[in-house]
């Protein structure tokens, strides 16, 4: 499995650096870069972030780690990802998931008291029959639509990943996705969610590539900040927040090879704390990039 290392930009990243970060990465080889949804933050939108970092690069791949997909209409994603992966083939890495993480948000991206999940699955379908350019008089519960033919569509179909760990967001990843990027769970944890995945995709007589398996991974130099300990606690009341953050370089080797030993190998990497951004990119390009292969 080809390991890969990618930066993860969260809500405190500020637009006025987005530019010049994407420019570093660029020159540094750097494989990827991965944009976050958080709307009322000063984070760049996923979307913008995307085209605007593909437009001034030639090499480096660009995703979202996760865009919303319940609550927009899939014809539309699906054009605006067909239209990114025309001008920058294979560069473009969409990560779709449920809803927003911060609570106040999710008013922002509409859908029926209680059938959120059911809307995602078949928001996907749609995606997916768009990608496919297969749309012809759609009929679903949620989503209706007659004929919408997206053109072009590019040379190699484009792979749509889904996150999500609570049980019926993993089968849904066998069901739907041709990838996975989980976070804040355990290697042991995770790898029990990839067979989960590789399961419900064979029960689906589908198949997701070996090396389609990653986690988003937060690294905290200077001790794991209290804010970040209690959002952890919040969504993981049982599990100490030392188990999924790495505190500390030496502690994300450790928690990596705990990863690639359970089937991953795909990682966005989050610094959190008051580190300088520069400080972080030369620490994660010192420790990290040697371990690509």
């Amino acid at each position: 499995m080809k390991i890969r290392f990618g930066v993860g930009l969260g809500a405190g990243s500020p637009l006025s650096e987005f530019s010049r970060i994407v420019d570093r990465l660029e020159s540094d080889g750097v494989d990827s870069l991965w944009l976050s949804e958080h709307i009322c933050s000063d984070a760049v939108d996923p979307f913008i972030g995307m085209a605007h970092a593909l437009s001034r690069t030639t090499r480096l791949k660009v995703g979202t780690s996760v865009a919303v997909l319940p609550g927009r209409h899939p014809v539309l994603v699906a054009k605006q990802l067909v239209s990114l992966a025309g001008l920058s083939p294979r560069r473009v890495l969409p990560v779709f998931g449920l809803q927003p993480a911060r609570r106040e948000e999710r008013e922002l991206f509409p859908a029926p008291q209680g059938r959120r999940g059911a809307l995602f699955d078949e928001s996907l379908e749609l995606l997916r029959a768009s990608l496919d350019g297969e749309v012809a008089d759609f009929d679903g519960e949620y989503l209706t639509v007659g004929s919408a033919r997206i053109a072009p569509l590019p040379a190699k179909p484009l792979d749509i990943w889904l996150g999500g760990s609570a049980p019926a967001g993993l089968r849904r990843v066998g069901q739907y996705g041709d990838g996975w990027l989980g976070s804040f769970l355990t290697p042991e944890a995770a790898g029990r969610a990839r067979e989960t995945i590789q399961a419900a995709a064979g029960e689906a007589g589908r198949e997701i590539e070996s090396d389609h398996f990653g986690i988003s991974l937060t690294v905290a130099e200077d001790g794991i900040p209290d804010e970040l300990a209690e959002a952890i606690h919040r969504r993981a009341p049982e599990s100490d927040p030392r188990d999924l953050v790495a505190d500390g370089w030496p502690e994300l080797h450790r928690l990596l090879d705990g990863y690639v030993e359970a089937g991953l190998s795909k990682f966005v990497i989050y610094s959190a704390g008051a580190q300088p951004l520069d400080s972080f990119l030369d620490r994660f390009e010192t420790e990290l990039l040697p371990r690509q292969d």
